[in-house]
């Protein structure tokens, strides 16, 4: 299973600079893979600008996708 971003289908890396679907920018700090079926895992994120703190999305915030699950 690996978290890929939608459009490109290249895979979520730890450092990657991103926008969120509202625009904001941010980096990619860690990634949770899904614990169950129905879960879809989460991303954590620190502001880009390096203002504020960091923050724990779904993956579609930040437009990615899990590829290869078996769980579902």
């Amino acid at each position: 299973m690996q978290l890929v971003y939608e459009v490109s289908n290249q895979p979520v890396k730890i450092g990657d600079v991103v926008k969120t679907f509202r625009g904001d920018s941010v980096v990619v700090m860690g990634i949770v893979t899904p614990h169950k079926p129905s879960s879809t895992g989460r991303v954590y994120v620190i502001p880009h600008d390096g203002s504020g703190c960091g923050q724990e999305f779904f993956p579609s915030v930040i437009n990615a996708v899990w590829t290869g699950r078996t769980d579902q």
